[in-house]
């Protein structure tokens, strides 16, 4: 990495990065009999009538829900990194930094602002770095949701293992300068919250 950027002009403000919901009706429960499996599979739990097959079973199928669930996550962070990128492209002193997709994707997963980690822990988002970093890594292999047929069971049982590199090689695949978290800020939205917010701006005008 390059040096971080200092700031003398104060705090830019980034387009909002809004999240979209990513779960069908089942995936909520599935991850629940995915976590529940796992403790059997490891001894935590007693495994009852269940038998090891449909417990692997159990764990994968939750463990592909995750993949869905990231791929998603994914999906709307690149959107609003491009965002990032355009906002850049139109601003003559920001295009003279060189600014790299890793620039704003390092700053989401290591120097989030305040708020936006504190609302991310509000929903109960405990570990926001490693979603938006795995999620990202995700992304940047999969052009479609995989189906679940074209992933090996393996891959699937440690997808996280493999999500963890993914991001790894997209942000060391170009030397990049990290951005100052002292100098840049931008907004999370849920997409209803966003909707909301902009219906209630658009009926005061």
């Amino acid at each position: 990495m390059q040096p971080v950027i200092g700031s003398e002009v104060g705090m830019l403000k980034l387009p909002p990065l809004i999240l979209h919901p990513f779960s069908d009706s089942a995936g909520p429960g599935k991850l629940v009999e995915s976590s529940r499996a796992s403790l059997m599979l490891q001894g935590l739990l007693p495994t009852g009538d269940y038998t090891r097959d449909e417990l692997e079973r159990r764990l994968l199928d939750g463990r592909y829900c995750e993949i869905r669930m990231l791929y998603y996550v994914g999906k709307d962070v690149n959107r609003w990194i491009e965002q990032c990128l355009e906002m850049v492209q139109r601003d003559e002193e920001l295009c003279l930094r060189g600014l790299e997709f890793q620039s704003f994707a390092d700053f989401l997963v290591n120097h989030a602002p305040k708020p936006v980690k504190d609302k991310l822990k509000k929903w109960g988002v405990a570990d926001y770095k490693a979603i938006f970093s795995r999620a990202i890594g995700i992304y940047s292999v999969f052009g479609e949701p995989p189906e679940r047929e074209a992933l090996s069971p393996t891959f699937v049982k440690h997808y996280y293992r493999y999500a963890d590199h993914m991001f790894l090689c997209r942000q060391h695949s170009t030397v990049f300068p990290e951005l100052n978290a002292e100098e840049f800020d931008f907004d999370l939205y849920a997409s209803a919250e966003y909707t909301r917010m902009l219906e209630q701006e658009w009926e005061r005008e």
